[in-house]
């Protein structure tokens, strides 16, 4: 039984033949048809998670990621030929989850996209409370009036603060329970995805995340 839909975006078929090779195996794999009409084939394929190249014809990853995020919330890994440290810190911004870089490890991403994978299929506790805050096990961060979507990253950073209220969480525990293997992450890595989530709730008038410096994270 495959263990889940994957999604390439990808126009180098090379590439797209030998991801689809390895990883037909344990999950149901799709790449684009439709240079044009990438979200369009992504609602309609209903992937589990997808694997984004930067450099796409028409519009690149960045843009798509962007358009996927206002309605979806899947994980969105970045495989890119750029060694460019902006372009990695971009990805994460736009919107994805990880990024790996060209030439990568067919280990290494198989053990990112089970880990992903596995977080969002075991994330079922109930909706969390904070005032008149209220996050949904979907990801859904609201208030009395106003909602917004986070990505998964940012769902399970911030369900793990809120499983904490009042507590300072480290970051080595962040860490550890976001990637299960610190190896695959960083500390600037996670203070961009806490920048990016601490940004996308200002509209709601979400200020509760407190940096401990030094430390790490406190929810109150």
């Amino acid at each position: 039984m495959k263990q889940g839909k994957i999604y390439i975006v990808e126009d180098d078929k090379t590439i797209v033949n030998l991801l689809k090779q390895h990883l037909n195996k344990a999950y149901d794999v799709f790449s684009v048809n439709n240079f044009r009409a990438i979200k369009q084939e992504i609602e309609e394929i209903t992937p589990d998670l997808i694997l984004m190249d930067i450099t796409l014809p028409y519009f690149n990853g960045f843009y798509w990621t962007t358009e996927i995020r206002k309605t979806m919330t899947l994980p969105i890994i970045f495989i890119s030929s750029s060694d460019d440290e902006m372009d990695t810190v971009m990805a994460l911004n736009m919107g994805g989850d990880d990024f790996i870089s060209k030439p990568f490890s067919l280990t290494i991403l198989d053990a990112k996209i089970a880990a992903f994978l596995r977080r969002a299929y075991q994330f079922t506790s109930d909706n969390y409370q904070l005032d008149e805050f209220s996050l949904s096990r979907e990801g859904i961060l609201s208030n009395e009036s106003k909602q917004i979507n986070l990505s998964p990253t940012e769902n399970k950073i911030l369900s793990i603060l809120f499983e904490h209220q009042n507590q300072v969480v480290p970051k080595e525990d962040l860490l550890e329970k976001l990637w299960e293997n610190e190896s695959f992450i960083d500390q600037n890595t996670l203070s961009v995805n806490m920048t990016r989530l601490r940004k996308k709730v200002q509209p709601l008038g979400f200020d509760r995340i407190h940096t401990v410096r030094g430390v790490g994270y406190l929810l109150k």
